[in-house]
C-alpha cells in the first residue's frame, strides 16, 4: 500500500474517509494488516503530507490510532490528549489538519476503561490533571443512571464506559461550538465530524454514525 498523495487525498470524500477507517479497523481485528513498506512511505512523504483523517484520541498506550485503524506513514493526523477533550491548542491543530492540510474527517475516539474518565468519575485532583479532568465532568453529570452515589465511580465499569461515550459526544459539540472554521467546513460538506468508541478488550471500533 502506497502513501497518500495530493491526488489520492483529493479523491477521498468525508464518507470515503470514514469507510477507510472502518476497513482498517476490520483488518486490525482480523489480524490481517495491509501490506505496506513503511520506509518507502517515509521516503514518499518526505516532500509533503496528504493525510485523509484527523483523529482526536486519548493518550492511552493501548489506543494508538495508526495501529487500530491499520494506517501507515502520512495517512492520519493523530491528536492525542488524556480523555480526548479539546482546548484552544488542540482545536488549532485540527483546524490546520483540515483547512490547510486537507483531511476529510475529524474522528473523536473514546475508549473503554479510560483512566481520565475514571478520574472524572472519582473527582480526582492532582496537579494539572485537576484542570484536565474538570473538562470531562460535564459528561459525568450528563449520565443520569445509576442514581446511587455509591455506583457513580470508577469501580462501576459500565458507568465509566457510558461516561466515555457521552464525553465523545460532548467533545464533538465543543468542536462545532468553539471552532467556526471546522463547523463551517462541516456545514459546507468539506469534512465530517463524528465519534467512535474503541473496545480495549476486542480491538473493535464502534462508530457512532
Amino acid at each position: 500500500m502506497k502513501a497518500q498523495t495530493k491526488e489520492t487525498q483529493a479523491m477521498i470524500s468525508p464518507d470515503g474517509a470514514i469507510t477507510l477507517l472502518k476497513e482498517g479497523n476490520e483488518r486490525f481485528v482480523q489480524n490481517q494488516p495491509a501490506s505496506r513498506d513503511l520506509l518507502e512511505q517515509v521516503q514518499d512523504t518526505a516532500g509533503g503530507q496528504y493525510p485523509f483523517a484527523t483523529i482526536l484520541s486519548c493518550i492511552d498506550s493501548r489506543v494508538s490510532a495508526e495501529l487500530i485503524f491499520d494506517q501507515g506513514v502520512g495517512d492520519i493526523f493523530s491528536v492525542r490528549v488524556a480523555g480526548n477533550i479539546v482546548n484552544e491548542d488542540l482545536l488549532g491543530s485540527m483546524e490546520f489538519a483540515c483547512k490547510l492540510a486537507g483531511t476529510k474527517v475529524v474522528l473523536v475516539l473514546g475508549h473503554t476503561a479510560c483512566g481520565a474518565v475514571k478520574g472524572a468519575c472519582d473527582d480526582a485532583k492532582m496537579g494539572n490533571l485537576t484542570a484536565l479532568v474538570s473538562k470531562i465532568k460535564p459528561a459525568v453529570a450528563e449520565v443520569k443512571e445509576p442514581l446511587e452515589t455509591s455506583l457513580r465511580n470508577s469501580a462501576n465499569a459500565s458507568f465509566v464506559d457510558e461516561v466515555a461515550r457521552v464525553n465523545v459526544k460532548l467533545t464533538i459539540e465543543n468542536i462545532r461550538k468553539l471552532s467556526p472554521v471546522l463547523a463551517d467546513m462541516e456545514l459546507n460538506g468539506e469534512i465530517k465530524i463524528t465519534g467512535a468508541m474503541y473496545d480495549i478488550r476486542t480491538g473493535k471500533v464502534a462508530f457512532m454514525d
